[in-house]
């Protein structure tokens, strides 16, 4: 599978936001397939040519064959990015914690409505937590299910 079809796959699970493109998830993807085959202890690789993700595997005849990216492998690279994404949303959350967000302000009232940034944080570092909770368990799985 090409990685701009993971990517495109990434950006449609999150949501198709705005302020992220399909080219940067793709080449975070590309600059983390090293990652991906430390957690698994595979041997993944981005072919320059077709762009896909494959491994060289000799077969029980000697021969070396190209085998392209698995379901479970490419589920365990997209949480790896699930989890990126939301530390990126901390880190700004956290940046922006001295600028004031004002929600709404009413006149005749004199009420202002200001985001609370702390819940905010605390909502993406749950969030984060529980996406490394899923990659490790995917990790795991994948290293039980290969090591028959």
């Amino acid at each position: 599978m090409k990685v701009v079809d993971i990517a495109d796959e990434l950006h449609r699970e999150l949501g198709d936001p705005s302020s992220l493109s399909i080219p940067a998830i793709a080449y975070w993807l590309r600059t983390n397939i090293g990652a991906l085959n430390s957690h698994i202890n595979t041997s993944y690789g981005v072919n320059e040519t077709t762009f896909e993700i494959e491994q060289k595997q000799t077969d029980s005849a000697g021969l070396e064959e190209t085998v392209e990216i698995g379901e479970q492998e490419r589920a365990i690279l997209k949480k790896m990015y699930m989890v990126h994404f939301y530390e990126i949303k901390l880190r700004e959350n956290i940046t922006n914690l001295a600028t004031d967000t004002v929600i709404s302000v009413s006149d005749d009232g004199s009420s202002v409505t200001k985001v609370n940034r702390n819940e905010v944080n605390r909502v993406y570092q749950q969030i984060k937590r529980q996406e490394y909770s899923e990659l490790k368990d995917l990790i795991n799985a994948f290293k039980l299910s290969q090591s028959a």
